[in-house]
């Protein structure tokens, strides 16, 4: 297919963000941690139906972890604002390590399954406060001239440690037959991020002027709703996810449908994050590309696509296939959302719109998941999960109806892309995007 491009600099250096330290530092450490993460996701899912053999109770697990996300992301937005970035990540890490260490304890001594939920709670707390300053604490930092490198090998490490958490979490369960091992892991993990994190050096931020009023606590909401092109795609891809995530339910697609057990759900939990790890290195290696919102539309349709053959599969080779093809074009959403959030926010609401970012990101993962194992209890795990995939190719129809400046995003004669967060909203609507490389950090 055809597009117009831009021109591509005449020197670029792909490794102009790793030769400073702090970057190394910060993405050395992200990377353990999300590696901790990943694996401990797949813990959890598969001791919580091991124990409880319960679809709602895989459901509870994204619900839980919700609940705090909603309740603390416009006031941990402010408080990224007008604090410490990197001192808020370090406490959060602290959080969840602790958090972990209880997961140890319950695992290893049988306890009932509720104080799970109640350390997946304390987690998810500490997660709503990390996640906008985390987000918002790269720029600080690297310099504006390499952050989109800063952003490609981030999003980088992200994916691996995306592929390799999964499938590593699954082998040690299937090696021990215990969840307890992978917890230890993760709180390790999260302390070697927040060790890491003390030798960086960041720049001050922009502290917003003015009291801590509900007027700034919603800064970022108004900033947003303002911003037609900016708040479709982050609805879009909330909605999408939302309805056509079947991540939760594939506890069930291993042990009760394909029979694979832990290390296929191992693998199957890879596979997408294995197509996004694909995408993310051929969208870094091809030149900027122009029609964004078009695209966007059309790979969350795909993602949908995807979605419903999942479903209905009864072929593990074939299942490993429709993921990692889901995983790649949801990457292709990620990659537009997140330019789209770093380019046109200023560095003084950078915390607060990041945290409704968050926000976005929470309902469609842990709220996403609440309702795959709830309508898994109330029908079936296929009904779920292909009406979820039909629900998301309906949401593509009325986004791309409801937001046509979406839509129309990235036609070409547009304004120049200038230093991310600096320019209006209003100036740059029907600029060419030009994407960096996929950054997809929860």
């Amino acid at each position: 297919m055809n597009e117009s491009v831009q021109d591509v600099p005449a020197e670029h250096d792909p490794y102009g963000a790793l030769r400073l330290r702090n970057f190394r530092l910060y993405v050395t450490g992200n990377c353990i941690a999300v590696l901790g993460l990943q694996m401990q996701t797949v813990a959890v899912g598969w001791e919580i139906y091991e124990r409880t053999q319960s679809n709602l109770a895989l459901g509870l697990v994204g619900l839980t972890q919700f609940i705090p996300t909603f309740a603390l992301a416009l006031s941990a937005g402010q408080i990224a604002d007008r604090m410490n970035r990197k001192a808020i990540v370090m406490a959060a890490l602290a959080l969840i390590a602790l958090a972990s260490l209880g997961l140890v304890a319950i695992s290893a001594w049988q306890a009932d399954v509720g104080m799970m939920y109640g350390c997946l709670f304390l987690s998810g707390m500490a997660r709503a406060f990390q996640q906008p300053a985390k987000a918002s604490l790269l720029p600080q930092i690297v310099p504006p001239d390499r952050f989109a490198n800063a952003v490609t090998w981030s999003t980088g490490g992200f994916h691996l440690a995306s592929v390799l958490g999964p499938a590593v979490g699954g082998l040690i369960i299937a090696w021990g037959r215990a969840a307890a091992p992978v917890y230890l892991l993760d709180a390790v993990a999260s302390l070697v991020f927040l060790m890491l994190l003390v030798g960086v050096r960041a720049r001050p931020s922009a502290v917003p002027t003015g009291a801590f009023t509900l007027r700034a606590l919603a800064a970022g909401l108004g900033f947003l709703r303002r911003n037609q092109v900016i708040f479709g795609a982050i609805t879009l891809d909330m909605f999408a996810v939302l309805l056509g995530g079947a991540t939760t339910l594939l506890p069930v697609y291993a042990e009760d449908i394909l029979s694979v057990g832990p290390t296929g759900l191992g693998c199957m939990r890879t596979a997408p994050a294995l197509g996004a790890l694909g995408m993310a290195l051929v969208l870094a290696h091809r030149p900027p590309f122009v029609r964004a919102g078009t695209k966007l539309l059309a790979a969350v349709a795909g993602f949908g696509v995807a979605t419903i053959l999942f479903g209905l599969s009864r072929s593990y080779a074939f299942s490993l296939l429709v993921l990692f093809v889901a995983g790649a074009l949801d990457n292709v959403s990620v990659v537009i959302r997140h330019t789209l959030v770093q380019v046109l926010t200023p560095d003084e609401l950078r915390g607060r719109v990041s945290a409704v970012n968050g926000l976005f990101i929470g309902a469609s993962n842990e709220l996403g998941g609440f309702e795959s194992g709830l309508f898994a209890y109330l029908f079936s795990p296929t009904i779920s999960v292909v009406g979820g995939g039909v629900g998301t190719l309906a949401v593509v129809a009325i986004a791309a109806l409801a937001w046509p400046r979406l839509r129309e995003y990235g036609t070409p004669g547009g304004v120049d892309q200038g230093v991310p967060g600096q320019a209006p909203a209003h100036t740059r609507d029907h600029r060419p995007l030009t994407l960096p490389s996929p950054p997809h950090d929860p």
